[in-house]
């Protein structure tokens, strides 16, 4: 690893017992489970996705009929809500999130940041 990259480091210790516990209260008031519940979850994903790309559309002013509706700010905090999303959704999936996140983090910072590729 060079300088001019920062050494990848797993997740800060307390983001994992804070997603634990955002599951545990989701999970706590859903209105269905099982399979239907996994795939709703999944689903809210693309939701917030749709919530970041409005962000950006919106700070940019790239709808002529709205102008500039967001701040960069915004977008910043509907990205945090896709990242969130994301680890509850992965978190959903397995109670080995933390694990399987580090070791997919680790594997794509290798390939990523190898300087000995061609």
């Amino acid at each position: 690893m060079t300088d001019q990259h920062p050494d990848p480091r797993p997740a800060p210790a307390d983001l994992w017992p804070t997603i634990d516990a955002l599951w545990t209260w989701l999970d706590a008031d859903q209105r269905v489970g099982g399979r239907e519940a996994l795939l709703l979850r999944m689903l809210k994903l693309s939701e917030e996705v749709g919530e970041a790309a409005q962000a950006v559309i919106g700070a940019t002013g790239q709808n002529p009929r709205k102008g500039t509706t967001h701040t960069w700010q915004d977008v910043e905090s509907e990205l945090c809500d896709v990242a969130i999303t994301a680890l509850l959704a992965l978190r959903t999936l397995t109670p080995d999130a933390p694990e399987v996140f580090t070791r997919h983090l680790s594997r794509v910072a290798d390939r990523s940041l190898d300087t000995t590729a061609p």
